[in-house]
């Protein structure tokens, strides 16, 4: 597929390291400085981030309520205007086709956000389930861009920029209608790296002037471009999902710990006897967070072993101090019992870290297992997760938590999460 690009590119273009293409076929920014600065400049500071490359869905008509209740797990009944919610939207199987946000303007208007890989296979889902249900679905991603500002002073910047929305009453999972520097959004409090942050639904015409405009007026609050590499180790950070390797048409919301917003007192939606059935046998495996004991991250697919299965030999070395004397060696043995779908060093948890699959009977906290990366057996261990702030006392930050976080966090050394070192 040729490459597409986001309102947003000439800048990549100008200012990105490296441009490289990402779900969608779109042109990802990797980085602008450093992905480590980035991170933690999110995690301190504030940042802004281009995720254009997301789906708008338009769902309008008396039975758009109708259609999306069907169509997803999670409940929208009880959404009131101005309301957003996460979700996943099933098959008949109960695999997932995505997941997505729901966001409600009225009883007969919603928006539908979906990830940027299966973006326009979600379009079609939801368009083909339309025919007939007294609604009509229209995908408009083209003609909204989409920049996010990310981190603990966020709301304290925009505060200084955003007109006709008051941000300090503007609850967690909720929009509403502003402008900044003279350019219509739409402001929605969420954001897909764990901090306080909010998602700026923009009329991609007007997109460049806004970004130079936030750019600009950004820069005493810290404000800075960041890209995918930080996005990546954010969200890790977080265990949030992206579709692909994470999640897809053969896990079950079930399998990546999504079932919380699976609502089975709705009469039905689309896998809702799949999903029963899943419930009753129960699982074979679960998406797991793992702590890596290595200095590179491992890679999507690397291959995990249980210890029980390792096989050992002694080896004799040939050189250096240890001349003469032997030493053991472990390698994975024949059944895997899991692979992982995503790994980055967790900068504010000072660990490598990994989100993977693994069997059921080896997904417990605590677990020791061993992953197969770059041709060589990795010790890792099972660990709660998220790995970072699992209280989500930072997204859901009121106003009065804001003037307490300013300065990035150090570089913490490699055992400075508790949940690291066996105290978990």
């Amino acid at each position: 597929m040729p490459e597409r690009r986001t309102p947003f590119y000439d800048y990549h273009h100008r200012s990105a390291r490296d441009l490289v293409k990402g779900g969608g076929d779109f042109m990802f920014p990797t980085s602008y400085t450093s992905p480590v600065d980035e991170h933690l400049n999110v995690r301190g500071n504030v940042g802004m981030q281009d995720l254009s490359t997301m789906g708008e869905i338009d769902v309008k008509g008396p039975g758009a309520e109708r259609l999306l209740r069907r169509l997803v797990v999670n409940e929208v009944l009880d959404l009131e205007p101005g309301q957003l919610r996460y979700t996943t939207m099933c098959n008949e199987e109960g695999g997932i086709v995505d997941d997505v946000t729901v966001y409600k303007f009225g009883d007969e208007h919603f928006m539908v956000v979906a990830s940027s890989g299966p973006r326009k296979k979600v379009a079609r889902w939801v368009s083909e389930h339309a025919r007939g249900a007294s609604a009509y679905a229209t995908d408009v991603t083209a003609a909204v861009a989409l920049p996010v500002v990310q981190g603990p002073r966020s709301r304290s910047y925009l505060k200084t920029v955003v007109e006709d929305v008051d941000l300090d009453s503007l609850r967690f999972f909720r929009f509403a209608r502003g402008r900044i520097g003279g350019v219509e959004v739409l402001v929605s409090r969420s954001g897909y790296t764990g901090e306080l942050g909010y998602e700026l639904y923009t009329p991609a015409e007007e997109a460049g002037a806004l970004w130079e405009y936030i750019l600009r007026t950004g820069r005493e609050f810290s404000l800075r471009p960041y890209g995918l590499e930080a996005m990546q180790s954010l969200r890790i950070e977080k265990s949030l999902p992206l579709y692909g390797s994470d999640i897809n048409e053969d896990y079950t919301p079930f399998h990546a710990g999504l079932d919380r917003w699976v609502r089975f007192d709705k009469p039905d939606f689309i896998g809702r006897d799949a999903l029963l059935r899943v419930q009753e046998r129960g699982l074979e495996k679960r998406w797991v967070g793992l702590k890596l004991d290595s200095e590179v991250p491992a890679a999507v697919g690397d291959g995990i072993y249980s210890i029980s299965d390792v096989a050992s030999f002694r080896e004799m070395m040939y050189s250096g101090s240890e001349a003469g004397e032997y030493k053991e060696s472990l390698l994975p043995g024949d059944r895997q019992v899991g692979h992982v779908t995503c790994s980055a060093r967790g900068h504010t948890v000072g660990a490598m870290i990994a989100m993977a699959y693994v069997d059921t009977a080896h997904s417990w906290p605590g677990s020791n297992l061993l992953v197969e990366t770059n041709g060589r057996p990795v010790s890792a261990r099972v660990v709660p997760t998220p790995f970072f702030d699992p209280e989500m006392a930072r997204a859901r930050a009121k106003p009065q938590d804001d003037e307490r976080r300013f300065d990035p966090p150090a570089r913490p050394a490699p055992t400075a999460h508790a949940a690291f070192n066996g105290n978990a």
